[in-house]
């Protein structure tokens, strides 16, 4: 592949895990995880919830006057399956934020470090030449700072590809936008067509006589 569409190829993946969000990616890949993992805290928490409703449930329908020693009895499970829950949403919620920090560390490695590495690596390469003559002393800041002159260089091919895909993206935004809102307001102003009143038995009536 060339370096022209490498560059592009890594700012575009760049700018769409932007657009999507890091933390909807996150989440869809821990997801993910949980159910190829088989995660055990995830199971017993399910476990466990399903556990200390039940419990609740014969709680509530266990009389603490007629039947002291099972309500007491039920009270304390009950208890002891909330501070159960309560300890293992804690190792959930700290497994879960290793695991989120983890894949943001690998998604800036693999999407803006990769960039940093590409531009400093290729920093003496052309990605393309320029027509001679067709820009002037603009060719110099487009070669900055070490391509060839009367080139682009990496850092500025980046920019430029950036660039573009923000552009793209607040046009496709507007254009969006405004197609909602035309159907919107096109389905809210419409009015349902009004229909001519039926002549009631009097009027008729008054109609006939008239006649």
């Amino acid at each position: 592949m060339s370096l022209l569409m490498t560059i592009f190829l890594l700012v575009f993946i760049t700018q769409v895990i932007e657009w999507v969000g890091k933390s909807v990616l996150s989440e869809f890949t821990y997801t993910i995880y949980l159910r190829i993992t088989r995660s055990p805290g995830a199971a017993k928490q399910r476990a466990l919830k399903a556990e200390i409703l039940k419990n609740k449930s014969e709680l509530l329908q266990t009389s603490a006057q007629d039947q002291f020693a099972k309500w007491a009895k039920l009270r304390r499970t009950v208890d002891k399956g909330l501070a159960d829950l309560e300890r293992l949403n804690t190792e959930v919620s700290a497994s879960r934020a290793s695991f989120v920090s983890t894949f943001n560390t690998l998604l800036w490695v693999f999407t803006t470090g990769l960039q940093f590495v590409v531009g400093w690596w290729y920093r003496k390469q052309a990605v393309f030449y320029l027509p001679s003559g067709w820009l002037g002393p603009v060719e110099y800041w487009l070669s900055f700072p070490f391509a060839p002159a009367g080139s682009v260089s990496v850092g500025v091919w980046q920019m430029a590809c950036k660039r573009v895909l923000v552009v793209f993206e607040r046009v496709f935004k507007a254009a969006l936008g405004s197609r909602l809102e035309y159907e919107t307001s096109s389905t809210g102003t419409r009015t349902p067509e009004e229909k001519p009143m039926p002549a009631t038995n009097g009027t008729s009536a008054e109609a006939k006589k008239a006649s």
